[in-house]
């Protein structure tokens, strides 16, 4: 297997030389740019698996560059996750709405940030869009069967639900926005109130359990595992 490309944008020459260094030593392929339009223009020539990007960059901050980034079609499967020295909820809830899988905290210590960089690649490496049988942890989705199970436990559910479920388990660094959700689930051909979606995870909750699902006020729904 090839070795995984990470894309680091950032401003900030030494944290491109720290991040750099300890991605290397995992054996990550490490690119840098510093600042958003070089940033654009490298990731549409290498095709990343993952993006790590600043938020507050000359020329183009990080929200515009990721929403750069998102309307390229050949990095709609490359992770983009913010670094930023921003912790405000709004600046986060502004990266997840740009398009981003996840956002850190400068503040995070080196070790801890690789651990969640692998587990980031490690997850999406395991779960393609067209899996059939997708497991995760102890969650198991059979879309052949419609068969669901968690921890041994089977679980029959209705259609929707299944659906809904699914979709969620297919990329589960991403956060679906409830637009998104209604187009794929549902489909555009069918009006459905906005609780429907809501009473559908409330449902999925109570049967795989509480924390299954986390919901990001404003922006959708994740699952977390």
């Amino acid at each position: 297997m090839s070795q995984k490309k990470i894309l680091l944008i950032d401003d900030e020459l030494d944290i491109l030389e720290i991040l750099s260094y300890n991605l290397e030593k995992e054996g990550y392929d490490i690119y840098t740019a510093t600042n958003g339009n070089e940033g654009i223009e490298k990731a549409k020539e290498i095709i990343p698996d993952l993006i790590l990007l600043d938020v507050m960059m000359p020329e183009k901050d990080g929200i515009e560059t990721c929403q750069e980034l998102r309307k390229v079609k050949e990095l709609q499967k490359t992770l983009i996750v913010f670094l930023s020295a921003r912790s405000e909820e709004f600046s986060q809830l502004a990266g997840f709405q740009a398009g981003a899988n996840d956002y850190i905290v400068k503040l995070i210590k080196p070790k801890i940030l690789i651990s969640k960089v692998n587990a980031l690649l490690q997850l999406t490496s395991q779960v393609s869009d067209n899996a059939k049988l997708i497991e995760i942890g102890d969650l198991v989705i059979d879309k052949d069967n419609f068969r669901v199970s968690k921890s041994g436990q089977q679980f029959l559910l209705p259609k929707k639900e299944f659906d809904l479920l699914y979709l969620l388990a297919s990329n589960t660094e991403k956060v679906f926005k409830r637009e998104e959700i209604l187009e794929k689930v549902w489909g555009n051909d069918v009006i459905v109130g906005e609780r429907t979606i809501d009473v559908h995870i409330r449902r999925l909750r109570e049967k795989l359990g509480i924390n299954t699902i986390q919901t990001l006020k404003g922006i959708g729904y994740k699952l977390i595992v």
